[in-house]
Parts: structure tokens; C-alpha cells; sequence
């Protein structure tokens, strides 16, 4: 049942990037031109999802389970670091260079877009890169 409930959800959340426009980088990309041709639209998907997310989150809190029973993982960290913060900026940036982010980047991948090929193979080797730095500090 978990598994149909995971699938049903990521295609519902793939619809909804497609139906909203966050997996069309040229809308995402002039969302984020706010000094060329900018286009607000994309703020009101934003909104949408934090006016749902608020209330969930909320709730989610307040259960030790899932609707479906698997343990709730939420994140704990409150601390604002270097790591967290470089890594926010290196996200944003490669947002504003590709237009993509990883979940329209899938969905992209999904429809059989080179975009979207070429970016989850960047997400992939950037992954890759992380670990391995990771490692070499851990040494």
C-alpha cells in the first residue's frame, strides 16, 4: 500500500509541476529575471504550496506515524552553518543558470527531455563530488 500511496503522489506532484509551470525552465527563468522580463506567476504556485505545507507540517509534527504507519522522519537541525548556507547558494545559483531544479528535473527526465538527461546527471556527479568530499574530510 505504501508503495501505490508513493507512486500516486510523486505523479501527483509531477502533474502539478507540469500544470503550474516549474517544469517549463524558461517560465521558471523569467520568474527569477526580476529585472528583465519577469513573470510573477510562479510566486502564486509558492504560495499555493506553503498555505498547504504550514498547516501539514503542523500536524505532521504532532503524529509519531504516518496515515499509513511508517515512523515520521522530520527534519530536527536548527542551526544555520557555513555548509547549509554554501550549499543553499550553489543550489540558487545552478537554479538561475539551468531554470531546473531536482524535481521538475525529474519530471523533465520522465518526458524524455535532454534538459532534464543532462541535468540529473550534473545533480548526479554533484552527489558524487559531496560524498567523496565528505570522505576526504572524514580522513
Amino acid at each position: 500500500m505504501r508503495h501505490i500511496a508513493a507512486l500516486v503522489a510523486g505523479l501527483l506532484f509531477g502533474l502539478g509541476l507540469i500544470v503550474s509551470g516549474m517544469a517549463n525552465p524558461a517560465k521558471v527563468l523569467d520568474f527569477l529575471d526580476l529585472a528583465g522580463h519577469w513573470d510573477p506567476s510562479l510566486a502564486l504556485v509558492m504560495g499555493g504550496a506553503i498555505a498547504i505545507g504550514i498547516p501539514t507540517f503542523a500536524l505532521a509534527k504532532q503524529r509519531s506515524q504516518s496515515l499509513l504507519g511508517a515512523t515520521m522522519q522530520l527534519p530536527t537541525a536548527r542551526r544555520i552553518d557555513r555548509r547549509l548556507v554554501l550549499g543553499s547558494v550553489l543550489f540558487g545559483i545552478g537554479w538561475g543558470i539551468a531554470g531546473i531544479c531536482p524535481g521538475p528535473a525529474l519530471v523533465l527526465l520522465g518526458m524524455g527531455s535532454m534538459k532534464g538527461l543532462a541535468f540529473v546527471l550534473a545533480m548526479l556527479a554533484g552527489m558524487l563530488l559531496f560524498a567523496w568530499a565528505e570522505r576526504f574530510q572524514a580522513k
